[in-house]
Parts: structure tokens; sequence; C-alpha cells
């Protein structure tokens, strides 16, 4: 039985391209099989998500697909199975209305090429791929010199865009042929960066150039780090007794593991700095690393346990919540 790509993603037929979007990000971030490697299921599950997201992500295959079922693609109307719809935008210089326009971060230098992977969804895909935002070109330069450009997103983890790496990008020909790209990603690149990779758009007519791959980044939460600036936050779980009377914790970094001194009497919400261990960009200065102190109790506390605490707290006439207000 074909597949309901509605209930696949978990919306409605009615969904808006925003609802869509959403909810093929949360399902990517859960089955994807970087965070499932053990986990063959995951990975079929992943390649459904991918398979109903290509479709109900492009207006036109969802308008076929909600006309014709799973069996849109071989109706007369549709397009032939493998292929792709490409959309122009006009300009070719510098951007013009309605025109996708990235910084011109040139990545071409760290591209190594592998041909023949075919279909989307494997495992050399990382993380959703990318939402391929409609697979819209630009409009080639007149006289057809210079080929159009093509438009895509890639999600990468957070781990990745601090630390830099390489990620596998799959490029949909409009020839229905896949190709794969292995980019390097540099150390440090933020949410919602474009980056230039020359070259590798749309193949260049006879006597042409050959457009570029312009690509937004978007980089996947973490659990515990977040970033502000070129300064990690994270919070680091201590027992009551390591607040109390202080200790030593190891706390993971991008660049090594430190050993954080937690001062006696540490309450939650106290943070400590950890100069130089936060974000490196490629050009600038490293941020720091802040760790926000989280107090964890014991998940089952005798009734002994909760009275001796209550002892201890009648001892000391404070109120924490004295300068609380609205």
């Amino acid at each position: 039985m074909a597949e309901d790509y509605y209930s696949v993603l978990g919306v409605p037929k009615n969904a808006s391209q925003a609802d869509i979007q959403k909810a093929y990000r949360d399902l990517a971030r859960k089955y994807h099989p970087d965070m499932n490697p053990d986990d063959k299921m995951a990975k079929k599950k992943f390649q459904k998500v991918q398979a109903a997201f290509d479709v109900l992500n492009n207006p036109e295959k969802r308008e076929m697909y909600d006309r014709y079922g799973s069996s849109f693609e071989t109706m007369g109307g549709g397009e032939p199975p493998g292929a792709r719809s490409w959309g122009w935008s006009p300009g070719q210089g510098g951007a013009g209305p309605g025109e996708f326009r990235a910084e011109d971060i040139d990545l071409s230098q760290f591209l190594g090429e592998r041909f023949g992977q075919e279909g989307p969804g494997g495992i050399g895909d990382l993380f959703g791929q990318f939402r391929r935002a409609a697979g819209k070109f630009r409009k080639p330069a007149a006289g057809g010199q210079r080929s159009g450009d093509l438009v895509q997103e890639i999600q990468i983890p957070f781990t990745t865009s601090i630390t830099g790496g390489e990620v596998q990008l799959t490029v949909e020909r409009p020839s229905g042929k896949p190709e794969t790209l292995a980019v390097k990603i540099p150390p440090g690149v933020e949410d919602g960066k474009k980056i230039r990779i020359r070259g590798h758009g749309q193949p260049a007519p006879r006597g042409g150039t050959p457009g570029d791959i312009l690509l937004t980044v978007r980089v996947l939460p973490h659990p515990y780090f977040h970033r502000r600036g070129n300064h990690l936050h994270v919070r680091v779980p201590v027992t009551l007794a390591e607040a109390v009377a202080g200790a030593k914790v190891d706390v993971p970094t991008p660049k090594e593991v430190v050993t954080l001194s937690i001062p006696p009497g540490t309450s939650s919400g106290a943070k400590l700095r950890v100069k130089g261990h936060g974000v490196a960009p490629k050009n600038g200065s490293p941020g720091d690393l802040l760790a926000e102190i989280q107090i964890v109790l014991p998940k089952q506390l005798s009734d002994a346990d909760r009275k001796a605490i209550q002892q201890i707290d009648k001892h000391y006439s404070q109120n924490p919540r004295s300068e609380l207000r609205w």
C-alpha cells in the first residue's frame, strides 16, 4: 500500500508550507541515521520522511499528488519519475527583486566529488540532506554566456558548525541523476550563513560558464549547548552535595575536556566562565564558554532525608524571592 505523505509527516492535507517544513525538520532530526547509528528502522523512517517532504514541499508536485495520489508521476500531466521541477528568477549579476544574494564565500577549493550514488535519503546524506528550496535557478545571462545558479539549503550538526568539518551534499540535476559533493564547512559558521560553491550550478552551455551553488546553512540545535555570538553556553548538572561542599567536575568543550571548580555553596543558575573555549571562527578571536550550574536532586528522597534538609533550612532566615517583582 502506498504511503500517505501527509500521514508520514503528521500534518493535515491543508497544512501550510511552513507547517510542512517544521514537521520535516522535527522528524528528520528524530530519525536521521547519524543520530540513530544502530537503528535500521530509523533509517527507513528517515527515507520515508525525506520522500514525503520532496513532494509536499514542491507546490507543483503537491498539487499533482493531491489530484492523483502516489501515482501522480506516471500521469500524463505529471513529471517522469526522478525528474525535478526547476523555476527561474530574473537577473544574473547583482541580486534583483525577489532574487537570492549570498555572501561570496568560495568553498570550491574544498570540494571533492563522488558520482553514481542513486536516490535520496542515503546514509551518506547529512541530516535531512537539505531542503531543496524548490530547486530554484537564476535565469542565465543574456547571450547564454553564464548558466544559472542552483539555490539550496543544507542542515548540519551543531558540533560541525563550531569545529568545522566535511558534509555530504546531494545535488538533484534537471536530468534526474543526483550528484554528490563533499563540502568542507569552515569552523564557526552561523545559522543562515550563505555559501557560494563556484562552478557546480547549472551546467554551462557551449562556450559558456557554469553557474554556482548558493547554499544556506541551517544549524541543528544541540541538547546541551547553545551559541550567542562567539560565546558558548552550557548547562552543567551537579549534585546537591557538589553544590554545597564544592567539587571539581569535567565539562566537554570544542577544544578539550576542562575541569571546573565548583565553589562551596553554589546555587543553581550560577555561571562559571572558561576563557577561550567558545567558538573559534576562522578569522577572529575565540569566544568563551559560560557554564551554568544546575543542581539536580535525587529522584527519590526518604522522609528522613527531607526532614534533615528542612531542619537545615530552618537555621537560615532567608527569602530567595524577596526581590522578585513583576
